[in-house]
């Protein structure tokens, strides 16, 4: 039994057989599951991206997705998670995907004897989104090794900084974090820099939510002058190297960590990793219920900015 729990446990030749396998589905190279399967999504935090590009990639692949709300579940009831799953398990689920608020929750899961995806825990890990980052940068520089990146907001709380920090280094880019002091995790061992410094250098500039709803409210004031000391507006915009993309996990605070006018302009690739999200997604599946894995490229993938 196969689980997607974090990038840590992640070889670089899985990463990579995961990327190609979603770049050959989208580009209809690989076909859907040949039987029945049923999924369920169990978020127990709000999502829209996760949850719903899950859905669509389960829709896409031919499986059954089994309704789960938290609102009106038993967990209202007081059962446990552990619980709750076996009962998907036991009903005949084939897998489960799971968004939890506590750190490492998968480890009270080990009873289980079907597959789970981490759809995001805590502040610890989030697999899923991170492999879709990946898959969006390998289709504009068709490699990572020498990448230089810069990954700018709230660190403290993201399990996106996390998870494609240790992905990313294990590929061979640099990744350094932009962060004000009282957002920053000192326990990660990371270079800290100041945007204006390296922003003509860097290759991938990867914004993160101000998760106000994780601070102190006497954090807040922070919000009314992040954009001018780290958000992504048009001076800076401008001074990016022509090929640089800017990403974005979301959702996005408007005129916090991005102007408006920038989240649709022609280096941002926010919604292209939207759309992403759910390619990635449908490989993931694969890769946990089948083992499927592509080690090559099917076609010979032509970087998106090699034309720029």
């Amino acid at each position: 039994m196969r689980n997607l729990l974090s990038m840590e446990t992640l070889s670089n030749e899985e990463i990579m057989g995961l990327i190609h396998q979603a770049i050959a589905i989208k580009k209809g190279d690989i076909h859907p599951f040949n039987k029945p399967l049923y999924i369920s999504n169990l978020f127990y935090e709000n999502s829209t991206r996760t949850k719903k590009s899950f859905e669509m990639a389960q829709a896409k692949m031919g499986m059954t997705t089994i309704d789960f709300e938290v609102s009106t579940s038993s967990v209202n009831k007081g059962e446990s998670l552990y619980d709750t799953c076996k009962t998907m398990e036991a009903i005949g689920c084939d897998a489960l995907v799971i968004r939890h608020p506590e750190n490492a929750y998968y480890e009270q899961l080990k009873g289980l004897t079907i597959p789970v995806i981490n759809g995001g825990d805590g502040s610890g890990s989030h697999p899923s989104q991170c492999l879709l980052d990946l898959m969006t940068i390998y289709e504009q520089f068709g490699h990572f090794e020498g990448l230089n990146v810069v990954i700018v907001g709230d660190i403290k709380h993201s399990r996106v900084a996390k998870s494609n920090y240790q992905a990313m280094t294990k590929l061979g880019a640099r990744v350094r974090f932009v962060a004000p002091e009282a957002y920053r995790e000192h326990e990660f061992p990371v270079e800290y820099v100041e945007l204006d410094d390296v922003i003509e250098e860097i290759d991938v500039c990867m914004l993160l939510r101000v998760q106000l709803e994780r601070h102190q409210a006497s954090h807040h004031e922070i919000q009314a002058q992040y954009n001018s000391m780290y958000g992504m507006n048009l001076e800076r915009y401008h001074r990016l190297k022509d090929d640089a993309i800017i990403m974005h996990p979301a959702p996005i605070n408007r005129e916090v960590e991005i102007t408006s006018e920038i989240v649709e302009a022609d280096k941002s690739r926010i919604f292209p990793q939207m759309t992403n999200g759910v390619y990635m997604r449908m490989s993931i599946l694969k890769y946990v219920l089948e083992g499927s894995l592509l080690l090559q490229e099917v076609n010979h993938l032509e970087p998106i900015g090699a034309a720029v």
